[in-house]
């Protein structure tokens, strides 16, 4: 079989995604680039990175990435990663280049799937086939009556394992003037409130999304100590590992980071100054399933629990289901809608788990109307991270 690589194509999308829990709904935009790549003898794979500016990874795609993997083979994932490495970040930077990669990456993995006849969680390990989850649904477009009707909605569900959003890109506003310690205020009163709602017997995680300092974020969760918040994502600007280690010893608190890095080192980084208790790589753009699995040894060497941040559970359930050290993965209300939007074929999960389906490498396929109809319409500049 020959698959060497013949082609690559590009779709940008930014996709309003309408999110419906019980009798409550909210709109909220997320941008993505899907690619397909596809090789001499017609086998096609595909890959999506996400939660970056679409317009300048299609750049990175179409103007230095294709032209350099164009005439290789497609097996050889290991040596395009490291010629991907070498092109796009030589001096370590992170950013944009990592999303790049990991939406080849992906495509990859689909295309060695497709050619044994294997599904990538089969090909990551076959650990298991089906992966916990959790759900992401506490996104500040709700107000607080909402909030607590989606939380006693997702409840009656039979869901016990909650994420919502707290700090609300908090630094990223102070220059426009926000009362940051109102905005944390505010967010004491909504936690609480769905704690209230989910009842005492479920697990809440907040995730601040990099948005605050560490003052901010100490003082937050000195603020919720009484309700048990099983873990803070990414609580603190740049996810500095010493802030997050002074934030962990100070506290108490598990942290969990690592949702949006694309360099193995800062992993590494993360680890060797105790900065969390668990990592969180996206294949959606960490650098795909080849740099996600070394996150995954990173962690099971060092006894620290890898979970899913960053959504994108169709993807991100093939590692977790595939390495023995797995373990929770998102279902982001906002990415599962989008994705809905944009393949075909994808499984539904069953209760809080989703069991992976037994189709080759990805197992569900690309919506190519939905995809071209995207293309045409204008791109986020700047505003579609979610």
């Amino acid at each position: 079989m020959n698959l060497t690589i013949k082609d690559v194509r590009v779709w940008p999308a930014w996709i309003p995604n309408k999110m419906k829990v019980g009798s409550v709904s909210a709109t909220a935009s997320i941008s993505c680039v899907v690619v397909e790549v596809t090789t001499e003898e017609g086998v096609a794979g595909h890959g999506i990175t996400s939660i970056t500016d679409e317009e300048a990874v299609v750049a990175v795609l179409e103007g230095l990435v294709a032209p350099n993997i164009i005439g290789l083979d497609a097996l050889d994932r290991e040596k395009i990663a490291e010629t991907l490495y070498w092109l796009l970040t030589p001096r370590g930077q992170t950013g944009y280049a990592s999303h790049a990669i990991s939406a080849i990456d992906l495509a990859l993995w689909d295309i060695l799937g497709k050619a044994v006849g294997l599904p990538c969680w089969r090909l990551l390990g076959g650990a298991r086939r089906s992966v916990p989850l959790y759900v992401t649904f506490g996104f500040g477009a709700f107000d607080r009556e909402q909030l607590v009707e989606a939380a006693h909605h997702l409840r009656s569900e039979g869901v016990s394992r909650f994420k919502m959003v707290v700090g609300h890109h908090a630094l990223a506003k102070r220059n426009r003037g926000v009362d940051i310690d109102a905005l944390l205020r505010e967010d004491v009163v909504r936690v609480r409130l769905v704690r209230e709602a989910i009842g005492e017997d479920s697990e809440l995680y907040i995730d601040a999304n990099c948005s605050l300092n560490e003052g901010a974020a100490r003082w937050l969760i000195d603020s919720l100590r009484d309700i048990d918040i099983a873990f803070f994502e990414e609580p603190v600007r740049d996810n500095d590992p010493v802030r997050m280690r002074e934030l962990r010893h100070r506290t108490g608190i598990r942290i969990a980071a690592g949702q949006n890095e694309g360099q193995l080192w800062r992993f590494a980084s993360l680890i060797r100054e105790e900065a969390a208790d668990v990592l969180q790589p996206n294949a959606v753009i960490c650098g795909g399933f080849t740099a996600a699995a070394k996150v995954a040894a990173l962690a099971q060497a060092n006894n620290v629990d890898l979970a899913n941040g960053g959504a994108f559970p169709f993807h991100n359930g093939h590692l977790h289901a595939g390495l023995v050290n797995g373990g929770l993965v998102e279902w982001h209300l906002a990415a599962v809608e989008m994705c809905r939007t944009l393949f075909l074929g994808l499984p539904e999960k069953e209760g809080q788990t989703l069991c992976l389906s037994d189709r080759p490498g990805l197992g569900f396929d690309l919506n190519y109307d939905a995809l071209e109809d995207f293309a045409r319409r204008a791109t986020a500049h700047g505003h579609g991270k979610g």
